[in-house]
């Protein structure tokens, strides 16, 4: 089969090359792959000292071919968005049972591909600050794809949600998808905040931390900046106070939480935030696109079978 493969003497250390097509295991499906997404963690950091031919991805979007051995799972024929630590970037990928969801006829199978690190990462995030109904919320890095995603989620749990992006122009659309204001940065918020998401890491996450309400959390999503985070904490014991960062992992597996987003986008609640698509042997300029912050949200590549 075809895939983006591992090889560190090429730009972005992927290449369109040939790969043995994947062996399931017993609680895996074979999925053939209509779509995969790239998402800025995994295409600006890029381990490079990966075996050369290996499968890289994390979200990818197709039809179960062959059901799991163990009875898990859809049947074959199921439209399905999936997750995985790897292979997604192929045209067949084997995944986890429990990483995947059903995609009704009524949505753009390829586009959900959009949604499993992003959208739950986001989904997750949102969760750790509690009730915010009602709350005042920031996120940074809110044009990018977790940050997308999560300017609509804190706006359905009913927070007032503060977007901050880096541009007047990657600002838009984000009132459209909730965000009550849209500032250049944290340091340009006014008054304080509940608790806050943030994408960027760097200056960015100390700025959203000094802002803060009593007993307040930001939770540490990205490090988009590339970036250490340094903090005054003499500074931080006079002007925040009980407040605190925490470090965001991703909870896995996806599938329930999939599931539900995928319910959100049916319903026409959630914006699949797509703002590069294209076939993927594009991947080169889509990978540059993203990593030079000109994509606002995800990029979809869809994949065309070879002859």
């Amino acid at each position: 089969m075809k895939a983006l493969v591992h090889d560190q003497a090429v730009p972005h250390m992927l290449r369109l090359g040939d790969a043995p097509a994947p062996t399931p295991g017993p609680s895996q499906a074979l999925i053939d792959v209509a779509a995969f997404s790239f998402n800025f963690g995994e295409v600006a950091f890029r381990v490079p000292d990966l075996p050369t031919g290996t499968i890289p991805g994390w979200d990818a979007a197709g039809t179960v071919v062959v059901p799991a051995a163990d009875g898990s799972g859809p049947p074959a024929g199921s439209r399905v968005v999936t997750f995985g630590w790897g292979g997604a970037w192929a045209e067949q990928r084997a995944v986890d049972t429990a990483e995947l969801a059903l995609v009704p006829d009524t949505l753009d199978l390829g586009a959900t591909a959009a949604l499993p690190v992003a959208a739950v990462t986001a989904l997750q995030a949102i969760r750790r600050l509690g009730d915010i109904a009602g709350r005042r919320v920031l996120v940074t890095g809110a044009s990018g794809g977790v940050g997308r995603f999560a300017v609509q989620l804190a706006h359905l749990a009913g927070a007032e949600v503060v977007a901050s992006v880096g541009s007047p122009a990657r600002g838009a659309g984000l009132a459209e998808l909730g965000a009550s204001e849209v500032i250049l940065g944290p340091a340009a918020l006014r008054g304080r905040v509940f608790g806050a998401i943030d994408n960027v890491g760097g200056q960015q996450l100390a700025d959203a931390y000094l802002r803060l309400e009593t007993g307040g959390t930001v939770v540490a999503v990205g490090k988009a900046s590339k970036q250490p985070t340094l903090i005054d904490f003499e500074e931080a014991r006079i002007r925040v106070d009980r407040a605190r960062i925490e470090t965001f992992v991703i909870g896995t597996p996806l599938g329930g939480e999939l599931a539900e987003l995928v319910g959100l986008a049916e319903r026409g609640t959630l914006d699949l935030a797509i703002g590069w698509r294209g076939d993927w042997t594009d991947y080169l300029r889509a990978a540059d696109a993203l990593v030079s912050r000109r994509v606002p949200g995800k990029a979809v590549l869809d994949v065309r079978r070879a002859d």
